[in-house]
Order: structure tokens, then C-alpha cells, then sequence
């Protein structure tokens, strides 16, 4: 090769490896991708959340008044109240005892009575009235107007102060107590309405069942 030639191909050779160094220098450096965190990193944590606390089955009683459904048989259906005898009578259905059940007992109740007449009855058994004494919250002692209040469900113990009427002159608030009975046993429940009154603490503030007998002492002089 003659070395005009030589020295041109050198030239181009040194051109083309100036261009590829070039070209890595300036192109970007990339950074590594970041994984993306777990979907569930920041999910709250609900698996091991504690169960919420389930209201207690409502019992039924002497005059509390019952709307029975009859799913696709309106002539069956009826609103009646539970006799003082503890019974309740509907179309096709007479004396049934209703006192001491649930609402959903008394239902399936109905439904075996109905079965004679129609083909797969469904009923619902609403409380639409709990009047029963099974159903009522007593508030005694030192309170306003002491008496017998229908339970709704949610009521909690100053729902039933306000009702009354407050506390009375000489009541001692921070010796309240809530008498329940629960499968026969009694337990008393410590109660502080003065820190409810005066202080609005709501961790005072119990949540009541039906048959709840709220007690208010006198104050000591």
C-alpha cells in the first residue's frame, strides 16, 4: 500500500474511534429504576383489627308492637301488638307466643304455622313500638323526673340523663351506677356523671341494653 494510502486510513480510523467515545460521553447516564413499594406497604392493617362489639337480640314483650312481612302475601301481613297473655294472632296464625323470643325466632315460628297454607312463606317480624318492659332503660334516684324510657338502639346513658331531666339537687353523679342483667346474673357498671356534666368526658358516656336500670344515689352530707 503506498503510504499516502496508509496514512488516510489511519485518519478515518482515529475520525471514527473520536466519534464513538464522543458519543458514549454525552449520552445520559441512566439511573436505576427504583422498585416500586408493595401495594399493600401502606394498607391499613384491618386483618388484625378487632372485632366490633354486636348489639344483643332484641327480646320481645307484653306490649311491644310487631309488623309481620309476609314476603309475597300482603293479605297474611299485619302490624299487631303482643298481648298482655304474651301472644300474638295474624292471619292463619292465632296465639302464637311471642313474648320471650327474637324477632327473627318468631319469624321462623310463623313460617312453620304458614307452611300448612303456602307454599315456602318468608316473613320478616319487625319491633316497630318496643314498649315491653323488657325493652325499657329505668333511671332512678336523683334525677328530675325518675322513670321508664323505651330502649332505641345506640342509646347510651346520657341519652337517658337528658331525658329525665338531669340530675336532681343532691345527687351524687360520680357514684352513678347501671345495674344489668345478663343470663340471669346481675352486674352493677360504675358510672361517673359528673365528669360527663363537667368535664365532657365521653369514655363515661356507657352504651345501654334493654332492661338497663340506671341508679343515682344521694349525696353525702
Amino acid at each position: 500500500m503506498k503510504p499516502l494510502s496508509i496514512c488516510i486510513a489511519l485518519l478515518l480510523s482515529a475520525f471514527s474511534l473520536w466519534g464513538t467515545v464522543a458519543c458514549t460521553a454525552s449520552a445520559p447516564l441512566q439511573r436505576p429504576t427504583q422498585a416500586a413499594a408493595p401495594a399493600t406497604a401502606n394498607a391499613p392493617a384491618t386483618a388484625n383489627a378487632p372485632a366490633l362489639p354486636v348489639a344483643p337480640a332484641y327480646i320481645i314483650g307484653p306490649g311491644d308492637s310487631l309488623q309481620v312481612f309476609v314476603w309475597r302475601n300482603a293479605e297474611l301481613s299485619s302490624t299487631v301488638p303482643v298481648r298482655p297473655d304474651g301472644k300474638i294472632s295474624t292471619p292463619l296464625v292465632e296465639d302464637m307466643v311471642a313474648v320471650g323470643k327474637t324477632p327473627t325466632q318468631l319469624a321462623r315460628d310463623v313460617e312453620k304455622v304458614l307452611a300448612e297454607y303456602v307454599k315456602s312463606p318468608q316473613v320478616n317480624v319487625i319491633v316497630t313500638q318496643p314498649l315491653s318492659a323488657f325493652s325499657q332503660v329505668k333511671v332512678i334516684g336523683q334525677v328530675v323526673k325518675p322513670e321508664s324510657l323505651p330502649y332505641r338502639e345506640g342509646m347510651t346513658v346520657l341519652d337517658a340523663l337528658l331525658t329525665v331531666g338531669g340530675l336532681g339537687p343532691y345527687a351524687a353523679g360520680n357514684r352513678a351506677k347501671v345495674v344489668r342483667t345478663e343470663g340471669g346474673k346481675q352486674t352493677e357498671i360504675a358510672v361517673n356523671l359528673g365528669k360527663i356534666i363537667d368535664k365532657g368526658d365521653m369514655r363515661q358516656n356507657l352504651k345501654l341494653q334493654p332492661g338497663d336500670v340506671i341508679v343515682v344515689p344521694e349525696t353525702r352530707f
